[in-house]
């Protein structure tokens, strides 16, 4: 995107200074009004059944390490009826820094060559607005908790580039709930959806940031690291979509979004990729998600385990295989879903 163009942006964005007084009266009178009931949000129930199958596992094997992502109900999901299909004994545990409960299988005799596992849950999504459903605030936030989600991830600095970028759009008086607005206007204005060539994909604010475009993953590492730049804390999550359309079928990716904290509301959820994709929704996306998701990790750069060797994972969501040591690539998975109504096929 040239300099004139970016002009005509932060033109546009700055002469509608007033938009963002505005957003703080309207959010103000958000919270002294009387809420709509989260009982009354849409909601989507669904089951989700998630194949894993690693494949062309040598015969040699001394050790071989799996680790799955296992969702969790939270304030917009009620997770339900888990069960876990596998030959072989696993354990479930919460890795320390974000809490994410994982799924490991750890075998040193008798290694099959072909190992396969399934995960079967029933979710209870609920879409979430801010305007609607602003006295929702979780529980207090620990300090340690939200010093972490100011810090850079391996991929996400918050200095040099990233940091003058932010100082483009923002301004010394704003709350930082109009900051958080004008950086997300600034994304979804300047970034564009675009899948092809290489790089994207990675959740690389630099390469959202230098190329303007990128898949979720780069559009909310831009966020993240514009907005904790700003001192905003803002964490990464990751799940998958579910058509809206569709009430079965198999889910051909991942996704991911954005949640920044503001101490009057707690954790406010932003959506830039489906913004941009969907200007219509440009501003739901901002404080808002819809039913048709589930999210399983929250973090980046996550340490599966702790106790043990590997390596800190740039995000979340597909099976990790280790053996002996290294990570092994030929793995199958499938994520299928349907609603309640209907069994998967």
């Amino acid at each position: 995107m040239s300099k004139l163009s970016h002009k005509k942006v932060l033109v546009k964005l700055f002469s509608a200074g007033i938009i963002f007084t505005a957003l703080g009266i309207l959010i103000a009178s958000w919270s002294r009004s009387k809420s709509v009931s989260e009982t009354n949000a849409k909601t989507r129930n669904f089951q989700l059944t998630y194949s894993v199958k690693v494949e062309q596992i040598p015969k040699d094997t001394k050790e071989l390490l799996l680790f799955l992502p296992v969702p969790e109900s939270d304030r917009y999901q009620e997770i339900s009826d888990v069960k876990i299909k596998s030959a072989y004994t696993y354990s479930v545990y919460k890795e320390p820094e974000y809490g994410n409960s994982i799924l490991k299988i750890q075998l040193s005799k008798e290694v099959p060559s072909v190992l396969e596992l399934n995960l079967d849950l029933s979710v209870k999504r609920k879409a979430y607005s801010l305007k609607e459903n602003h006295t929702t605030k979780e529980g207090k936030i620990s300090e340690n908790n939200l010093k972490r989600f100011l810090l850079p991830d391996r991929l996400v600095p918050i200095d040099g580039k990233i940091a003058l970028e932010a100082q483009k759009v923002i301004q010394k008086e704003m709350t930082e709930m109009q900051k958080a607005k004008v950086i997300y206007d600034y994304i979804v204005g300047t970034v564009e959806y675009d899948k092809s060539g290489t790089g994207w994909g990675r959740g690389d604010a630099l390469y959202a940031c230098d190329v303007r475009k990128g898949n979720c993953t780069d559009f909310h590492s831009l966020f993240i690291g514009m907005a904790r730049a700003s001192g905003i804390p803002t964490r990464f999550v990751m799940g998958f979509p579910l058509p809206e359309a569709q009430t079965q079928g198999e889910l051909p990716g991942y996704h991911c979004w954005a949640e920044f904290y503001v101490d009057e509301f707690g954790w406010i959820p932003v959506d830039a990729s489906e913004a941009q994709k969907h200007p219509e929704k440009k501003e739901f996306f901002f404080g808002g998600l819809d039913e048709n998701r589930v999210a399983f990790t929250i973090g980046r750069d996550i340490k599966i385990d702790p106790k043990g060797n590997s390596v800190d994972l740039n995000y979340f969501i597909y099976p990790y295989v280790i053996i002996d040591g290294k990570e092994h690539t030929t793995v199958e998975t499938k994520v299928k879903f349907a609603n309640l109504e209907k069994k998967i096929i």
